[in-house]
């Protein structure tokens, strides 16, 4: 029988937390307002981490709380407070990068796990050893290392340490990603979650004696971009992440919106439970990968799982995009009536990629659309706006619905 895997989601703000839970995930990380290494989500006050907790205890999931900046003296006076008020809201595990946050949370927040956060760099089995002597009931490995070695450290600790890696999302340049370069460029701190990403940026060679003259780095007229790693898509390789022993398979993105927390959710849902299903030998679904093309992403690569590193994307900083979303069902009326937001402009007419409840996609023609004034219009212009949707195929409520770009 196969260990299933954890699949572990990011959220940024309600929606997405919805969208998560929506479209399978077992676990959410997310943050509070403070203490959390996203400053640029909305991310959850009090009142929202309690109803956050409360819906995904009602249908048995669980929520993991980033306690993960590397604070400063004076951020810990306000840190017994946090601990205390995360655990009476039900959070079930913290995320922890450093020991005085970890050994604070001990004292204040007994009864939630501590998991240790991928900052603090865990790449071997003594150091995760010690960490589980301590306490620590998770450990997120380090991005940098691969595969084989991962399974030598779950050979080495004991069968209580649960194992956790990324699977898919941004890669950050620096170690762990423990980074300076946006401190030193902006001042805004990365170890606290305000991270400018310098390394997206494009960079050009200046010679001293050449005033005003930028020469790229390489033979390119677009310049090159020196530290914009790729991002991470393990998809295709779910049997090798479960055969190293991998107890959580961790979606990067708190800072990403709804629909990519949908999509890449469901992907890894319906990737696991198949192989779950199937066994060896293992081909996964088709469609699965496609839905990954469905984000804006960059180029995908594997990081370091299988030796080497990810590379550098230099020809550009911006993201693929094949797909745009253009609507969420908010009710189906009946087989062909759906009421939608819109969020980026279609036609009557436009073919379009649906995303159910169900997760499995299918498409579906525009017949025609009504505003909330009763009138027939052509196109849906205006983020947000209400509408109803005429189309050949019933709508499920609670559908994302993409359109391919031309």
């Amino acid at each position: 029988m196969m260990n299933k895997p954890e699949i572990l989601s990011p959220a940024g703000d309600m929606d997405c937390l919805k969208s998560a839970l929506q479209y399978g995930a077992d676990a959410v990380f997310l943050a509070g307002k403070i203490f959390g290494m996203r400053s640029s989500p909305q991310n959850f006050d009090e009142t929202q981490l309690r109803e956050a907790c409360a819906l995904a205890h009602s249908i048995n999931k669980k929520i993991h709380l980033t306690c993960n900046i590397l604070p400063h003296n004076s951020e810990f006076s306000k840190l017994p407070d946090f601990l205390m008020m995360a655990q009476d809201c039900g959070v079930d595990a913290f995320i922890i990068a450093d020991l005085g946050v970890f050994e604070a949370a001990k004292q204040y927040a007994p009864g939630v796990a501590r998991h240790i956060s991928t900052q603090a760099g865990v790449t071997n089995y003594a150091a995760a050893n010690v960490l589980y002597n301590m306490g620590a009931s998770r450990v997120v490995m380090a991005r940098e290392i691969p595969l084989d070695e991962i399974a030598e450290i779950r050979a080495k600790v004991p069968k209580e340490l649960e194992i956790e890696c990324f699977v898919h999302g941004a890669m950050c340049v620096s170690f762990s990603g423990r980074c300076l370069i946006s401190s030193y460029m902006t001042g805004r701190d990365a170890n606290h979650g305000d991270c400018a990403q310098p390394c997206r940026w494009k960079y050009h060679l200046f010679e001293e004696k050449r005033e005003g003259q930028f020469f790229p780095v390489e033979e390119d007229n677009g310049g090159t971009y020196l530290y914009n790693s790729r991002d991470l898509c393990m998809i295709e390789h779910i049997p090798e992440l479960v055969k190293a022993g991998v107890s959580s398979f961790k979606i990067e993105g708190r800072a990403k919106s709804a629909y990519y927390t949908a999509v890449t959710t469901n992907a890894y849902r319906k990737a696991v439970d198949q192989y779950a299903q199937d066994g060896e030998p293992f081909t996964l679904q088709p469609w699965i990968r496609e839905e990954l093309e469905k984000i804006s992403h960059r180029e995908y690569n594997t990081g370091f799982y299988f030796g080497g590193e990810p590379g550098q994307v230099t020809g550009n900083g911006g993201y693929i995009r094949h797909y745009d979303n253009v609507a969420v069902c908010e009710k189906s009326v009946d087989e062909s009536t759906s009421v939608i937001s819109q969020r980026n402009k279609f036609l009557v007419g436009d073919t379009l990629d649906v995303l159910p409840p169900s997760g499995i996609p299918f498409l579906i023609k525009c017949l025609s659309l009504t505003n909330e004034a009763g009138e027939s219009v052509d196109s849906a212009p205006h983020p947000t706006e209400i509408l109803t949707m005429r189309s050949d195929k019933p709508v499920p409520a609670g559908s994302v619905i993409r359109k391919k770009k031309d």
